[in-house]
């Protein structure tokens, strides 16, 4: 198995949850809204929770490919980091998605072998730099901070009355289901 074996399900997965979220999400009277709602006073609300899981997800695949960052990232920072006062539509948000999925499945196409031993240097806007070898890449920064934001969003929505629930979240595990097993069946 490899790093990107790895990475690109995950993305694929969880980013067709998220839309699906935000699908139900836009059912309701005031689902825009929801895009400024946030947790906490001091956290991103639910429009930059969906840009920076995006970014995520196309920066794993690309600092894995080893090749520069595409403009798409720089422009899903520069709305998240805009997004309590320009948090956009759900429809918005889930075209942002709809393209991430599209850049990680381009990206993963001839996909090259990486070395886990391999030397990634993540650095931040404040000026950190983490250096990281590729398995502590994907497995240290690339998905808890993917999950981090794909989660907030999640939490988000539940607390602002999103029927959602444990099914939502594992939906992609439903293929795997013994055949029987199913409560109910």
């Amino acid at each position: 198995m490899t790093l990107s074996d790895i990475l690109v399900p995950t993305y694929l997965q969880m980013l067709g949850a998220l839309s699906a979220w935000l699908g139900k999400a836009e059912a309701g009277d005031q689902a825009d809204a929801l895009m400024a709602a946030r947790l906490a006073p001091d956290m991103f609300p639910l429009s930059t929770q969906v840009r920076f899981a995006c970014v995520q997800a196309q920066e794993g695949m690309f600092r894995l490919r080893g090749e520069p960052l595409p403009p798409s990232i720089a422009e899903l920072l520069d709305e998240g980091r805009k997004g309590g006062e320009q948090p956009g539509s759900i429809a918005e948000a889930r075209t942002r998605i709809a393209e991430t999925v599209a850049i990680v499945e381009q990206a993963a196409v001839g996909m090259p072998e990486v070395d886990p031993a391999a030397a990634i240097a993540h650095a931040l806007p404040q000026g950190m730099v983490f250096d990281l070898d590729a398995a502590q890449y994907v497995r240290d920064w690339a998905l808890p901070q993917f999950y981090f934001h794909v989660m907030t969003a999640y939490a988000i929505l539940r607390a602002q009355g999103v029927d959602l629930g444990k099914a939502d979240y594992v939906a992609h595990m439903f293929p795997y289901v013994r055949p029987g097993t199913m409560p109910g069946q």
